[in-house]
Parts: C-alpha cells; sequence; structure tokens
C-alpha cells in the first residue's frame, strides 16, 4: 500500500490526498513535520493565523510490532515561542494512521466563517461536518460522546475549552488505549488546531492491516526481538520506570541538588518524599489503583500508572515527574492527591501541565496566590476553564503572565516555561534549554541521563567540561529518534546497550528494504535541527535568544550555590556541526 499525504483545507473546507513526494519518502515523525513545516509555513506568518499549517505524522515504525514505537508527531509554528515546534505524543493515533498508510495530515487555512469542525479520517479520505454539540466541551466529554455514538475503536486528537480559544498553553490531547488522554503538550498546538476551527478528528482504520507490511518480515522479527530484549533488560526502562513511573525522579533529583523550588530558588523540595515516585507507588497499591500501564499498544516500558482517591475512584493517568515537580515543588504542594485532581482537570480542559503549572508559580510570585496553595491552584484551573480575564492570562503561559504582573523572576526560554531540572545545578540539561530550537524543553537533550542517571557514561552536571558536546550529541540522537516512532526513553538502552541501535537500524532498513548505517541515523539528525534552525533564524531569532533568564546568573542555588556561568560565545559553540 503505498503512502500518502492526506492535505485538509480548513478555508474552502477541502481534502486531497496526495502522493507522498521523493524529498519526503524517506522521512517520519518529527523529521517529517519539521521538514512541511520548514517548506510550507511562511517563517514570520501568525502562528495563529491561515498561513500557519498543522501536521500529525507517524514515525518511520509506527503501525509495526517494534517495542514502543507508537509516538505520534505534530508540528507548526508555535504560537507561545514564535519558532518551530514539534510535538510528540503516545496514545493510538500513530499506529492506526500508518497502518492506514496516511503518511502525514496537514491541516491548513482557517473557516471562512466561526464555526467548529469535526474531522473523520479513514484510508478513503477526511469527512468534514460542522460541530456544535461538543464545542465547549472538555476532553473527557468528547471520547464519552464519540464512544456512545460507536467510536470506540477509533482515534482520537481533541482540544479542550483552552484549544478553542486559543490560550498558548493549550494542548492537543491523543487518546491512549484505555479511553485516557496522552498530551501533545508544548508549545500550543491545541491553540492553532482551535484556530483551525477544528474541535477533534477521528480515525477510523476499521478498514486497515492490523500492522504495516515489511520488506523484510524475518529480519525484522530478530531485530524487533533484540531491541525489546534491550529495553527489557535495561535497569531504567525495564524496571525503574515500569515500578514507579517517571515519577521516580523527585527523590533522585532531589539529592543532587536539582530540582527547582519554590520557582527556582533552591535546587532541593523539603517535602519531596510527600510527592516522590515511592510514595505515589505506595498510594496506588493501598487504593487499588494500577501500578505500570502503557500509553500505547506494545510498550514494554510500562512507565505509566492509574492513580485513584482514597475510595478507589479513578482521577488521573500518566501523572508524570515533569507535572508532578512543576505542581509540586516548583508551587510547593505537597499533597498528591490535590496534584493528581490538577492534572485530571489539565487533561480535561487540555492545557500543557508543565507551562500552566511553572505560569501558576509565576501567579505565586506575583502574589495572586500563595506558595503552597493547593485549592487556590484549582481554583486558577478553573478560572482556565471559565474563560475568565485572569484565566486567560494564566492559560497563556508564563511569560505573558510574567509580564503582566511586572515580574523578572520568570524561568522561561524563548517564552516557553523551564522544565524540572535547575539549569545551574544540572548544566547540561541547561544548555539544552538554551539552544532548543522549540524554547525551554528538557526532551530535546536529555543530558539529566547522563549528568544524573550515569547512562551513557557520566559528565559532572556541576562543571561545564563536556556539557555542550553532550547536548549536541542527544539533541542529534533525539531528533532522529522522534522521527522513528519510538519512545525518546530507549535513549536509556541505546546509550548503554551495544545491541540497541543497531537493531533499530536494522528495523528500518527490513521495513522499507534500504541500507541505512548508524551514520545515516546520526546525519537525519543533524538535519532535522538545521531545517528547525534555519526556519527559526528566517523567523527573526538569532544567538541571543539562546540565553537563560539573568537570574541564573545573579543567584546561586542550594544546595551547592551553583550559578549559571556560560559565556555566550560557549553557548554558540553548540551549533558548530
Amino acid at each position: 500500500m503505498a503512502e500518502k499525504i492526506f492535505r485538509i483545507n480548513m478555508g474552502d473546507l477541502s481534502v486531497k490526498i496526495e502522493d507522498v513526494p521523493a524529498a519526503l519518502q524517506g522521512l517520519g515523525g518529527r523529521a517529517l513535520t519539521s521538514a512541511i513545516v520548514g517548506a510550507e509555513v511562511p517563517p514570520t506568518c501568525h502562528p495563529l493565523g491561515k498561513y500557519n499549517k498543522l501536521v500529525f505524522a507517524p514515525g518511520l515504525l509506527s503501525g509495526t510490532r517494534a517495542a514502543n514505537s507508537g509516538r505520534l508527531s505534530a508540528g507548526a509554528k508555535s504560537p507561545l515561542t514564535g519558532t518551530i515546534k514539534e510535538s510528540n505524543s503516545g496514545g493510538t493515533a500513530a499506529q492506526l494512521l500508518a497502518r492506514m498508510g496516511i503518511k502525514a495530515l496537514i491541516i491548513e487555512g482557517v473557516p471562512a466563517e466561526c464555526q467548529f469542525y469535526a474531522l473523520k479520517v479513514t484510508s478513503a479520505g477526511v469527512e468534514i461536518t460542522a460541530e456544535n454539540e461538543l464545542v465547549g466541551a472538555g476532553n473527557f466529554d468528547v471520547v464519552e460522546a464519540l464512544e456512545k455514538a460507536g467510536q470506540k475503536d477509533c482515534g482520537l486528537l481533541s482540544i479542550g475549552q483552552a484549544g478553542e480559544r486559543c490560550q498558548l498553553a493549550a494542548n492537543i490531547s491523543v487518546k491512549d488505549p484505555d479511553s485516557k488522554f496522552r498530551s501533545l503538550g508544548r508549545g500550543g498546538l491545541g491553540a492553532v488546531m482551535g484556530s483551525k476551527g477544528v474541535k477533534y478528528i477521528s480515525i477510523d482504520a476499521s478498514d486497515a492491516p492490523k500492522s504495516v507490511a515489511l520488506v523484510d518480515e524475518e529480519k525484522f522479527k530478530g531485530a524487533a526481538k533484540t531491541f525489546a530484549k534491550a529495553l527489557i533488560d535495561h535497569p531504567v526502562c525495564g524496571s525503574a520506570l515500569g515500578a514507579y513511573g517517571t515519577n521516580v525522579l523527585i527523590n533522585i533529583v532531589n539529592e543532587v541538588g536539582g530540582l527547582p523550588s519554590k520557582n527556582f530558588r533552591s535546587g532541593q523540595f523539603d517535602q519531596h518524599e510527600m510527592i516522590s515516585g515511592e510514595k505515589m507507588a505506595e498510594l496506588i497499591e493501598a487504593r487499588g489503583g494500577k501500578a505500570k500501564h502503557g500509553c500505547h499498544a506494545g510498550c514494554v516500558m510500562q512507565c505509566s500508572q492509574v492513580f485513584v482517591d482514597k475510595e478507589g475512584n479513578y482521577v488521573t493517568s500518566g501523572f508524570e515527574y515533569e507535572s508532578i515537580w512543576a505542581m509540586g515543588a516548583h508551587c510547593c504542594i505537597d499533597d498528591l492527591d490535590i496534584l493528581a485532581q490538577a492534572d485530571s482537570i489539565m487533561d480535561d480542559i487540555g492545557v500543557d501541565s508543565i507551562e500552566v503549572a511553572v505560569t501558576i508559580g509565576v501567579a505565586m510570585e506575583a502574589g495572586v496566590i500563595e506558595f503552597g496553595d493547593g485549592p487556590g491552584f484549582l481554583k486558577l484551573l478553573q478560572e482556565i476553564k471559565d474563560g475568565s480575564p485572569l484565566g486567560r492570562i494564566i492559560g497563556s503561559g508564563a511569560a505573558v503572565t510574567g509580564k503582566i504582573y511586572g515580574l523578572t523572576r520568570v524561568p522561561v526560554v524563548k517564552d516557553q516555561a523551564i522544565p524540572a531540572y535547575d539549569p545551574r545545578s544540572v548544566k547540561g540539561i541547561g544548555i539544552t534549554y538554551c539552544t532548543s530550537t522549540m524554547g525551554a524543553d528538557h526532551t530535546a537533550g536529555y543530558t539529566v541521563a547522563t549528568n544524573i542517571l550515569k547512562s551513557g557514561g557520566f559528565v559532572d552536571p556541576l562543571q561545564k567540561e563536556g556539557q555542550v558536546e553532550l547536548s549536541r550529541n542527544l539533541q542529534i540522537a533525539t531528533a532522529a529518534v522522534d522521527s522513528t516512532g519510538l519512545c525518546i526513553f530507549v535513549a536509556f538502552a541505546v546509550l548503554d546497550d551495544a545491541t540497541a541501535l543497531p537493531a533499530v537500524v536494522d528495523m528500518l532498513n527490513a521495513r522499507y528494504g534500504i541500507s541505512l548505517t548508524g551514520d545515516d541515523v546520526t546525519a537525519l539528525g543533524m538535519s532535522v535541527l538545521k531545517t528547525e534552525r534555519a526556519f527559526n533564524q528566517a523567523a527573526g531569532f538569532t544567538n541571543a535568544h539562546d540565553r537563560l533568564p539573568e537570574f541564573f546568573v545573579d543567584e546561586s542555588v542550594p544546595p551547592h550555590d551553583a550559578v549559571w556561568d556560560f559565556s555566550d560565545a560557549e553557548i554558540d559553540e553548540f551549533w558548530n556541526f
């Protein structure tokens, strides 16, 4: 089955099914979304206007039986940062699109009238219908309504109230195998979807094969087995993430003094044990929740979970370290039950839990509510849901909120909130925050693996030496991994197990009948970064934007009294490749 590109124009409500150009045939996931955005979106356009485009693409291995290969990429010009953006999520959509032979969905234009629409994607094309009943509804009501209407087995991409209002922190929710949600979280892509007048996209793969065709099935089967074994045997991928989820990091990062607390005033949080992965696992077991859960079919790590309340009622799933840190240590809230409620609300209204929780910490800095005020945190989320003036400010992200309240202590790079590792005491991740093409983004080059977890060697997180090279190598590798549809956590095995990367290359070759080498994978990652940087430069970004806020330079962070001490020239060395 030849792959196709489905192009939906919301200006005239037309659909075109196109052959894949030769230049795009070897691309998938992030490489494909960034290539399309780079080629088709004017870099200086308004992100919420008709010239921006929203692109969804499964990875090169999505739809196969490769372990942890169900990731979906979405790309556009970000309304939050003004840069190019790729966001990445689990769920069922990537595998369904790949099985249907859909290389990419491209949504362009904006509706001529103020109207929201539903898109139903099948192998034959896309049906566009006016949507009125679910406008104003949260994501949970959308999935419930569609499943009652007989679409339980369909994939779903949807936006909540924040996306409808084009809030800059709005995300796109992706249904997972248990009809809960994963998130295309960062960069405000939910606002782009809202600007296109698209409330939700259902994906009906009922007439598609159960997996994609492979050129060499036996070679693929052997490589996939080797790859899965490398993941299962690794202490992080096969044990720690399954036992405690990503929240296993709370105690670890706190111990090394890299857990930002009270809007980055300290690298440790006194109540860290109350919000740790170990505490969360204890509560889940005692209450009858689910400690292990996969965000997509074929996940062997099972780093998700189902968190329930004291009565055993479902509250949230995919309760991640980054979200727990941002609501917890950053905002000084130590009650996991409140954090779980907040996580569920953010899933429902459709906002990035990192951006919004960091923003609420900034609002605490401004005195809107006090640090540690859990009920106040929940009330601010209600303000976003209601679309009140204060809710619109908070839903616009940390940079906007900081400007409105006249603050200088605003932890952002390129207007995107800094995630859960202090760059002064984990210096490699600081280089990633600075140089990422998408604003502050830990996943772009996760140096924490080597700085703290000692995966792939060890580079002292408190010393400058080796950090630029470490971040560069990991950003290149991550861009390539994001293009395959593999979960970023496979990087631990790739760094530590000599069989893992060759197995990935072998799977790609067996899938497509090609002869890539490891060097080709590295070259792909470099090409992606250069494509993204070229877009940003054309949009007006320079090296001067690759910088941390001044307070990281001026203030030391306990317990190590570390400061951000890289010169501009040292940071700029990153791009010498």
